[in-house]
């Protein structure tokens, strides 16, 4: 099950989950959250609960129309935290969790990085870009760059989640990464059970994008040695 970030989108992981599909062996379900993509657009004001909201009800709710009682989950950015909190809730459910540049907690960083790309998006490039992939695409923006810049979400917080993950976990973090530090990675190292680290170089936020290579290597490697296969 692929989970994309904050902007993402199904279009957006581009060939990654049909890749990794191959590779691993097994069936791979992508799709667009509430707001996002093609989905239904956001109607109202995201919470800081916006994650959980996703991880707790919803994502259980699409595992069950599925039928998908021990999923691998496969997030990136917010769809890896929203992973991780799902993982520690349910520590039984998860066969393995991989999670691309995840957010454990909020970093000063990754708040001057949100900051500067509104003003490139109301420059109307990035807008322009963004809209072939979004049913509403100033809803989906503003969406998640308001709620992050929103002062109370500065303390938004999921260590206490991280801490109950018991299933294989691989955290993947771009050196170059403009939204999250190593430190992230880290800190899930310490507080889960079965954590396996990949830190790329030359990458920024997307190794789906700017390391596909070596993610889908070190994905598929994972995945044939973790007990997903078995579950």
């Amino acid at each position: 099950m692929f989970l994309h970030e904050g902007l993402g989108s199904v279009d957006l992981w581009r060939d990654f989950p049909d890749r990794l599909a191959a590779a691993s062996g097994l069936d791979a379900i992508v799709y667009s959250r509430y707001g996002n993509g093609r989905s239904t657009p956001l109607r109202e004001r995201r919470a800081v609960s916006y994650m959980h909201d996703e991880a707790l009800e919803t994502l259980p709710a699409m595992l069950a129309l599925h039928g998908i009682e021990h999923p691998v989950l496969v997030g990136h950015s917010d769809g890896a935290s929203i992973a991780l909190i799902h993982a520690g809730a349910f520590p039984d459910r998860p066969a393995a969790v991989i999670a691309i540049a995840p957010h454990l907690f909020v970093e000063p960083p990754a708040l001057a990085s949100i900051a500067a790309i509104r003003a490139r998006y109301e420059s109307a490039a990035l807008r322009e870009r963004m809209a072939r992939h979004h049913a509403d695409v100033d809803r989906t923006f503003y969406g998640w760059n308001e709620i992050w810049l929103h002062p109370p979400f500065a303390d938004w917080n999921i260590e206490d989640y991280a801490a109950r993950v018991r299933c294989p976990t691989l955290a993947v973090q771009g050196v170059d990464d403009e939204y999250g530090t190593m430190r992230q990675i880290e800190r899930l190292q310490t507080l889960a059970a079965d954590v396996r680290l990949v830190r790329l170089e030359a990458c920024g936020h997307f190794p789906h994008r700017d390391q596909p290579g070596r993610l889908l290597e070190s994905c598929a490697d994972f995945l044939r040695v973790s007990p997903a296969r078995t579950r």
